[in-house]
């Protein structure tokens, strides 16, 4: 059976101090990239990879667009030394790096569309303050059940679908913490509140559709030269129109990430790549399916151990 390769490229939340540093010392195309992406988004993002502080790194206006030249950097490194994807998915923030590594955007416009939309998530979760947590221990049905619940006394939603057992919620301060305390009763193993900017992938967010649309009605997207994993549908497309529609949609909608990994499974997708910073989508596919095992592809000693 031949080799079927997928990349997963990762969300926020995978951002570290020092991400990058090793591409940038190495390969000038990483060099390349920070200095384009400094005049793109006017400040030197480059330099807070690199040192921070922290506190700046984790802003999810710097974040997004970090963790975005990151992935493509490598993605870009691997494509050199021939090493081409046959199926792309990434998650939530993720998925523009799979458009970047499917050829339906270029660098610059796709950096533009992560800056946008960090800006504009940053924005929301300031004008509708929210947090998310994650739910650890109980099944979709339940976290849906204790969301619906705990509805009356603010708005909290089914986030992200992460792994069999692992659930993100998010919404209103209020609603969330109502969530954890239902879920916690109902025998959750964990109910743990996350250190996020906002209510990302819930009905908060919605003051960041129109902007983010404009963006993408603008930027040039070309059909895709391999199936995209879309996180609203957990379904693959290549299809323009649909890619734009999703991508809206996206900010609102739970990131169906166990039925995208399942549905790849399914298509045939035998070895997995997660590309960029970190080992998140690493994790999660373990506990996914544990006859999978994703090669961790973001540091100059993993790209080298996989290219030789």
């Amino acid at each position: 059976m031949s080799e079927r390769r997928a990349f997963l490229f990762p969300g926020q939340a995978s951002q570290y101090l020092g991400m990058a540093q090793d591409l940038c010392e190495k390969f000038s195309l990483a060099r390349e990239f920070f200095s384009r992406a400094n005049q793109i988004l006017g400040f030197d993002i480059q330099q807070i990879c690199f040192s921070g502080p922290e506190e700046k790194l984790t802003q999810t206006d710097v974040t997004q667009p970090a963790i975005f030249i990151h992935s493509a950097i490598v993605t870009r490194l691997l494509a050199e030394k021939g090493m081409l994807p046959d199926m792309v998915a990434g998650h939530s923030l993720g998925e523009y790096s799979a458009l970047f590594a499917a050829g339906v955007l270029d660098f610059d416009e796709a950096l533009l569309l992560v800056k946008r939309r960090g800006e504009l998530m940053q924005r929301a979760g300031v004008d509708n303050p929210g947090t998310m947590a994650a739910i650890v221990g109980l099944d979709p049905v339940e976290v849906e059940t204790v969301c619906q619940e705990a509805s009356s006394v603010g708005v909290v939603v089914p986030a992200n679908f992460n792994s069999p057992g692992q659930i993100a919620i998010s919404g209103s301060i209020a609603g969330v913490q109502q969530a954890m305390t239902l879920a916690k009763a109902k025998g959750a193993k964990l109910a743990k509140q996350l250190a996020v900017g906002g209510a990302f992938h819930s009905p908060l967010m919605a003051g960041a559709r129109e902007g983010l649309r404009e963006g993408l009605q603008k930027a040039h997207f070309r059909e895709a030269v391999c199936p995209i994993y879309l996180n609203v549908t957990a379904k693959p497309t290549k299809e323009v129109n649909e890619l734009r529609q999703r991508l809206d949609e996206q900010l609102t909608s739970p990131v169906r990430w166990i039925e995208i990994i399942e549905n790849m499974i399914t298509d045939g997708a035998t070895q997995f790549y997660e590309v960029g910073p970190g080992n998140v989508l690493a994790g999660l596919l373990k506990r996914i399916n544990k006859n999978f095992v994703a090669k961790t592809v973001g540091k100059v000693v993993e790209l080298e151990a996989l290219l030789t």
